[in-house]
C-alpha cells in the first residue's frame, strides 16, 4: 500500500506517532465516587441545611429515604436537630389523576407563588414505582421548566417504593429538613392513586385537587369520597374550545360540595378553573389557596390541624415500627415460608398462620 506521505512531494513532512489508546472507563472514577459518597457527621448536615446548602439537603434527603440503619442512625439524628427550625413554612398537597397536569401546573403555581408572595419553595415530587422492578422514571423536573433553574426552588423526585399509597413514607420528615433550610412554601405533589390523597392530607395544611372536565370525574370524585378532605378543587385545561366544559364541570363540582357536611375548618372548598399550560387563572387558584391559610390561621384552625398531624404520624410511626420489627425478626424470617406453604396447601387458614406467626414473634421478644 503507497501511502501519500512518503511521496517526493511531501520530502520533509513528519507523521506523528499519536497517542495510545487511552482507556474508555475515566481513572478519576474510583475516586470520585468515593468522595461524592462520604458521609458527613450529623452536625456538619444540620449545619450545612441551616445554611441553605441545597447540596447538603439533598444529600440528608437521601439518607432519610435509605433503609440502611447506618444511614436511618444519622438521618434521625439531623431530623432531631432540626426540628427546633421547622414549622415555619405553608404546605401545600397537590393531587389529581394520572394526566390532569399536575407537574406542568405546580411550575405554573410554584412561579406565580415566588413572584407574588416571595419566598423560598421546596416541591417534593412522589414519582410511581414500578411493581416489577421497583424502579422510578423521576421525570417531574422536565415538565418543571422554569422551577426547575429558579435560584429560590428546590425540587426533590422521590420514588413511592411501594409506601402507602404512593407518598413516600419519608416526605413528612423531609418537609422538617426544608423548612430548616429556609424554604417557608412547600409543595408535596403525589402519585393520585389510592390513599394517596389521606396520607398527603395528613402532611399539608391545605390540600388542592385538581381535575379535568369531561372524563367523568365529577362522580367518580363523589364515589372515591376524595372531595371530602378537599380544602379547594381547580379545574385544568380551561383553554380554547374547553372552556365551557371546565365551567360546566365546576358547577357540578361546586353542586357536589354543598351534599357533604361542613369541613372542620368552616370554610366550604372553592372551586376555579384555569389553564396550567397557558398561565390563565393561575394567579387567581393561589390567591384562593393563600386566603384559605390566612382564615385558618386567624380561626386557630390551622394550629389544630398541624397539631391533629403530629399525633397522626406519632401512630403511623409506632404501628410501622412495630411491623419492621416483626418482618425483621430472625425467627419469623425462617418461619414466613412454611407458613405460606400451610396457607396455600389448605392445613391452616390465613388467619391461624397469621395468628401462630405473631404467638412466636411475642413470645420471642419476650425472652
Amino acid at each position: 500500500m503507497v501511502h501519500p506521505e512518503n511521496n517526493a512531494e511531501y520530502e520533509g513532512l513528519v507523521v506523528n506517532a499519536g497517542v495510545d489508546q487511552q482507556e474508555i472507563v475515566n481513572p478519576y472514577l474510583s475516586r470520585m465516587r468515593k468522595r461524592r459518597n462520604r458521609l458527613f457527621t450529623p452536625d456538619e448536615y444540620v449545619e450545612g441545611i441551616l445554611k441553605g446548602d441545597v447540596t447538603m439537603l439533598s444529600q440528608a434527603v437521601t439518607l432519610v429515604e435509605s433503609t440502611l440503619p447506618e444511614h436511618q442512625l444519622i438521618a434521625q439524628e439531623v431530623i432531631e436537630k432540626c426540628l427546633p427550625y421547622s414549622g415555619n413554612s405553608v404546605r401545600v398537597g397537590i393531587s389529581g389523576v394520572p394526566g390532569a397536569g399536575k407537574s406542568t401546573s405546580i411550575d405554573a403555581f410554584g412561579i406565580e407563588v415566588l413572584e407574588r408572595y416571595g419566598g423560598k419553595l421546596a416541591v417534593l415530587a412522589i414519582d410511581p414505582s414500578s411493581e416489577k422492578t421497583k424502579g422510578s422514571i423521576l421525570g417531574d423536573k422536565t415538565r418543571m421548566e422554569r422551577l426547575s433553574v429558579h435560584p429560590k426552588s428546590f425540587i426533590r423526585p422521590s420514588p413511592s417504593a411501594g409506601s402507602l399509597g404512593g407518598v413516600a413514607r419519608k416526605t413528612r420528615e423531609t418537609i422538617i429538613l426544608c423548612e430548616a433550610a429556609g424554604f417557608d412554601r412547600i409543595f408535596v405533589e403525589t402519585v393520585g392513586v389510592g390513599q394517596s390523597e389521606t396520607a398527603c392530607h395528613s402532611m399539608v395544611d391545605y390540600f388542592l385537587l385538581i381535575q379535568l372536565a369531561g372524563t367523568g370525574d365529577e362522580l367518580q370524585g363523589i364515589k372515591r369520597g376524595i372531595m371530602e378532605i378537599a380544602d379547594g378543587i381547580v379545574i385544568n385545561k380551561a383553554d380554547g374550545n374547553n372552556v365551557d366544559k371546565a365551567e360546566l364541570a365546576a358547577s357540578h363540582f361546586r353542586n357536589a360540595l354543598h351534599l357533604f357536611p361542613m369541613p372542620e375548618s368552616g370554610i366550604i372548598p372553592e372551586v376555579q378553573c384555569y389553564s396550567g399550560f397557558y398561565d390563565l387563572n393561575v394567579d387567581k387558584v393561589m390567591k384562593m389557596v393563600f386566603d384559605y391559610i390566612d382564615k385558618v390561621k386567624e380561626s386557630g384552625y390551622f394550629q389544630y390541624r398541624r397539631n391533629e398531624q403530629a399525633k397522626y404520624w406519632m401512630y403511623e410511626s409506632i404501628n410501622e415500627h412495630l411491623r419492621n420489627n416483626f418482618y425483621y425478626n430472625a425467627k419469623i424470617k425462617s418461619m414466613l415460608k412454611d407458613a405460606e406453604n400451610a396457607v396455600l396447601g389448605g392445613q391452616k387458614t390465613s388467619f391461624v398462620a397469621a395468628h401462630d406467626l405473631l404467638e412466636t414473634y411475642f413470645m420471642e421478644i419476650r425472652g
